[in-house]
């Protein structure tokens, strides 16, 4: 791979994306291509096409996606359906007509079964039920990852499926409601504590096991598989899809990452889990014994991630 080469970067304004596009320009790529999705609805395959006629394209980043919390899941699951499933479609068509060198499509933890054994290995894909919560996000990325196989089958398309854990970084949507955790946790804490509030009431019981890794190390990862050539891929995965799980090693119960946060802003008051909310699969614990395999390890430990965001919020 050269640092002249045109790297399409899908979804280049996003949590993931925005890292991705710090660590690329760091790593001294000059073409990075993006597009704002007021300028090109990337759900129309017609379009996209269109679009990138003409656009030279040497390898792609596919970190545009639908994505959220656990009641955002749950209340719109038709959209993140659609919209996934109208995404990944649109660039991985994109990825077969321009013959693009290598795609790397992102997933997520949500697609292994609900009760897959701890750390979570990428075989166990497809060997139970999923979550009902995210079910339909799931199935969505599922779809995105069959169809990269019969890409990778039937025309020798190069692409790599990673599989991140739960992902928090500066660049976040710290939305109270439909928020994953860790920034809706953080927007409620901050808000609780400017409103001197006593206490504060938080979804679940507090028990599930989560673990989390910080954009600007997801972002290595996938650097590091972009530019991985393909004999270290054949030595870990054969001839098979290489799907790659992304784990920070780190993980935490949601009420100590509550107790963490909440300790972090000096928030006072008291905090009550709300066990009529559900709570999702218990433990998402990743094995990622073969991303380390390619030369990758996390970098930041989730406590000084965790302070490093609460500072931007609070800027």
């Amino acid at each position: 791979m050269r640092k002249n080469d045109y790297i399409f970067l899908a979804g280049h304004k996003g949590l993931v994306g925005s890292s991705v596009y710090r660590a690329l320009k760091a790593e001294g790529f000059k073409n990075i291509v993006t597009v704002d999705k007021k300028k090109l609805d990337l759900r129309n395959s017609d379009k996209t096409e269109k679009y990138f006629n003409k656009i030279k394209i040497d390898y792609m980043i596919m970190a545009a996606a639908r994505a959220g919390g656990i009641l955002a899941n749950k209340n719109n699951q038709v959209n993140f359906f659609f919209e996934n499933i109208e995404i990944q479609n649109s660039l991985l068509k994109l990825a077969l007509k321009k013959k693009i060198k290598r795609t790397i499509f992102l997933g997520t933890s949500c697609i292994y079964p609900k009760f897959a054994k701890s750390p979570i290995n990428e075989k166990s894909l497809l060997t139970g039920e999923l979550e009902k919560t995210n079910q339909c996000y799931a199935i969505s990325k599922i779809a995105g990852i069959k169809l990269c196989e019969a890409l990778y089958e039937d025309h020798g398309l190069n692409i790599l499926c990673l599989m991140p854990t739960n992902v928090y970084g500066i660049n976040d949507k710290f939305d109270i409601v439909n928020g994953h955790v860790i920034p809706a946790m953080i927007s409620k804490f901050i808000k609780a504590k400017k409103n001197n509030e006593t206490k504060i009431k938080l979804l679940g019981t507090g028990k599930p096991i989560r673990e989390f890794i910080n954009s600007e190390d997801l972002a290595q990862a996938i650097l590091t598989c972009l530019i991985a050539s393909k004999k270290s891929l054949k030595k870990i995965f054969g001839e098979n899809l290489p799907i790659i799980n992304i784990g920070s090693g780190e993980s935490v119960s949601v009420a100590k990452l509550a107790e963490i946060i909440s300790y972090t802003l000096d928030y006072k008051g008291k905090i009550i889990f709300d066990h009529k909310s559900p709570d999702g699969t218990f433990i998402k614990n990743l094995n990622s014994k073969k991303i380390r395999k390619l030369g990758w390890k996390p970098k930041i430990k989730l406590r000084n991630g965790l302070t490093e965001v609460i500072k931007s919020k609070l800027k």
